[in-house]
């Protein structure tokens, strides 16, 4: 356990970001998720999840939660599975 008050303000800190962190990923999976099911069943709003989809990898990038060439890799096979769809 952490004895100087700049180390127990540090794990409060961190407790706090990886709650955020784990909110965010958890809302960029799902979205993701959602726009493969999408692709796969070739829905009517289709366009609209990946958009989503592509939005919510963006935000996630943007606040540091995931690397950003890791953000274009997904955005990319996302693109891929719905140009491949679309043709």
């Amino acid at each position: 356990m952490a004895n100087k008050k700049a180390a127990k303000k540090d794990i409060l800190i961190n407790k706090r970001n990886k709650l955020r962190n784990v909110h965010f990923k958890s809302l960029m999976k799902t979205s993701i998720k959602k726009a493969e099911s999408a692709i796969e069943n070739n829905d009517k709003e289709l366009v609209s999840t990946v958009r989503v989809a592509l939005k919510q990898i963006d935000k996630t990038a943007a606040k540091g939660i995931i690397h950003k060439n890791s953000a274009a890799r997904k955005k990319s096979s996302l693109a891929k599975k719905l140009n491949k769809i679309k043709a």
